[in-house]
């Protein structure tokens, strides 16, 4: 479990045995069960994750109905706005697959950066990844229609239409799942 951790690091920094025996020590990975919740509405984040293995999402309670924000999957930061601010979380973190999670905390991650100053080069490439990703999927929600974000969707995350229900896959697209029928099958249709 905790070799995922190294070889994720290992993908942007040689690291030394001596500073793998470190994430080791540290304890930081951890396995949860398929319907964890990992955050509610209205707590405070005291944990932010990498995805090492599975998919979690992101998702708000609008008039009782789910509005799925994210997905996160594989080599994929999770870092709650109430982690970083501060104030009690607006939306829900649930694990939809068992996962193996490698979780920080501003303890952890102290200790982490003090004995293993060079994660904070690690740390500043995923945050600068993360920041590009977001802007491109919210610019993608904003300027395309819901057909052209699901061609989007199957040109960057084609997995998680294998692994995201239709209904959450519609509710992350900003559709009813009526809808995303139909452009699956306009799809299909033209591909004939």
């Amino acid at each position: 479990m905790e070799n995922a951790a190294i070889k994720f690091i290992s993908q942007f920094i040689t690291l030394s045995k001596e500073e793998e025996e470190i994430l080791l020590k540290l304890n930081l990975v951890k396995e949860f069960k398929k319907g964890t919740i990992l955050l509610r509405e209205g707590e405070m984040a005291k944990n932010c994750y990498l995805v090492l293995k599975g998919c979690i999402r992101s998702y708000y309670l609008v008039d009782g109905e789910e509005k799925i924000a994210e997905f996160y999957t594989e080599h994929q930061p999770v870092t709650p706005v109430s982690y970083t601010t501060q104030n009690p979380s607006e939306y829900y973190l649930e694990t939809l697959e068992d996962c193996i999670l490698s979780l920080g905390t501003p303890a952890s991650t102290e200790e982490l950066i003090k004995q293993f100053p060079r994660i904070e080069t690690v740390s500043l490439l995923i945050s600068n990844q993360l920041l590009v990703n977001s802007q491109v999927s919210f610019d993608n929600y904003r300027n395309l229609s819901p057909e052209q974000r699901y061609f989007k969707l199957l040109e960057t995350r084609p997995d998680l239409c294998n692994r995201v229900p239709q209904y959450m896959l519609a509710s992350y697209l900003g559709i009813q799942p009526q809808s995303l029928s139909r452009i699956r099958r306009r799809i299909k249709e033209n591909k004939v």
